[in-house]
């Protein structure tokens, strides 16, 4: 009976708790509209997601420029040896480093030996000619009494043999001089251009044999660059374009594309691009052997130009997000070009009417609402670096070739939960 009673109690108490309510709600809300129509009524038609900056795409020229890579090594090296067979070499007059002129001494061997044979063959000479003078004379003798009978023709024919014999002994007394003069000459040795000397083996007191190497010489002083580029992008490179060289220093030379090589390497598949660099001090502190990168200046492109903070990566694609009437944004796919500095050609999908958002695309979706705020305009002069990669379409490169390709968006960030 008690617990009847209790239950009955808690029922009325929640029937008068649930009355007062629902007439409070009635007197806030005239008209018999309901708390819930009321907030919509109210309520601003959405919030924005963002503040964002915005920037119009603009037109522009960038040049354009294809990236690669190679050794720097001697335009051409010439070999300087002995042509003296031994002989002791008493002087060195250049060492590696030193610029020396075409016909410059670098080197002299001992002559002692070679001054003697010369005064030898000379002596020889003249033993030579007094007997030709001395054979002439006695052939012009019995010629002269041929036709008398005081000499037999075996006789004469005998003087006349004498004379040739002394005389072809005098031809080869004088080129044996001759050749004495020349290794007299050989003790000497002289630069066969002008250029610097990259490399000295020669040692003074060594007795060397002909033909040992002693220096080498970079000709002219003047460098090369063998640049590696993959097969389908050798079309697009010709003789006597322009070309960046940037050492591991930082120092940029211009080049000028001297030749192509007419074959590929077959285990890298890339062939050698030679690009003629200035000589003597004008190469910018590049030495052979060192290892550089460069861009080959293709030409130039125009197009819409946009920071590469709008740009946005998705699923392998690239987007950028327009910002129509009342903030709200459209996300727009769009192909990529070239890149110079801080911004990126866009090849379709910009017509330079709608601004873009500069900054925090990555965290908008298509249909988002966004607050504005006006950034700087984008300039092709507002681009740090100057070179640009050529828009090219995806691809690998070959091994230890850097080849251009479309520039790349900048790192979206992951879309947040709707």
């Amino acid at each position: 009976m008690k617990r009847t009673t209790l239950i009955a109690l808690a029922a009325t108490a929640a029937l008068v708790l649930g009355g007062g309510y629902w007439m409070m709600q009635r007197a806030a809300v005239p008209n018999g509209k309901s708390a819930a129509s009321a907030a919509e009524a109210g309520a601003p038609a959405g919030k924005p997601a963002l503040t964002v900056q915005v920037v119009h795409a603009t037109r522009g020229t960038v040049p354009l420029t294809l990236g690669a890579s190679g050794n720097i090594a001697a335009w051409q090296e010439a070999i300087v040896g002995s042509q003296s067979n031994g002989l002791r070499l008493a002087e060195l007059r250049a060492n590696v480093g030193d610029w020396v002129k075409k016909g410059q001494v670098l080197a002299v061997f001992a002559a002692d030996t070679v001054d003697a044979d010369v005064l030898q063959a000379r002596a020889a000479l003249l033993e030579a000619e007094a007997q030709a003078a001395d054979a002439r004379s006695n052939a012009e003798r019995a010629r002269s009494i041929a036709g008398t009978g005081a000499l037999s023709t075996q006789q004469i024919n005998q003087f006349r043999t004498a004379e040739k014999a002394t005389a072809a002994r005098v031809q080869a007394a004088r080129a044996a001089l001759s050749s004495q003069r020349l290794r007299q000459g050989f003790t000497r040795v002289l630069a066969p251009d002008s250029g610097v000397i990259s490399s000295r083996s020669a040692t003074v007191g060594a007795v060397v044999p002909a033909g040992t190497e002693l220096f080498r010489l970079v000709r002219q002083g003047r460098l090369e660059w063998r640049a590696e580029v993959v097969g389908q992008d050798l079309a697009r490179i010709r003789s006597g374009q322009r070309v960046q060289v940037t050492s591991n220093a930082g120092t940029v030379v211009e080049g000028t594309v001297r030749s192509v090589a007419p074959t590929l390497d077959p285990a890298k598949r890339v062939a050698l691009v030679y690009v003629d660099l200035p000589g003597g001090t004008d190469n910018g502190g590049l030495k052979a052997g060192m290892y550089a990168s460069g861009q080959f200046i293709l030409g130039e492109v125009d197009g819409w130009l946009v920071p590469q903070t709008a740009v946005v990566s998705r699923d392998g694609f690239n987007y950028v997000f327009a910002v129509a009437n009342q903030g709200k944004v459209l996300q727009r796919k769009v192909t990529l070009g070239a890149r110079q500095g801080e911004l990126v050609q866009v090849l379709e999908g910009v017509d330079g009417e709608l601004p873009l958002v500069q900054s925090g695309a990555g965290f908008l979706n298509d249909g988002d609402l966004v607050r504005v705020t006006q950034a700087a305009p984008v300039t092709a002069a507002s681009a740090a670096a100057p070179a640009v990669s050529a828009a090219r379409a995806p691809g690998t490169t070959g091994t230890g070739t850097a080849a251009a390709e479309p520039a790349s968006a900048a790192p979206a960030a992951n879309t947040s939960p709707r």
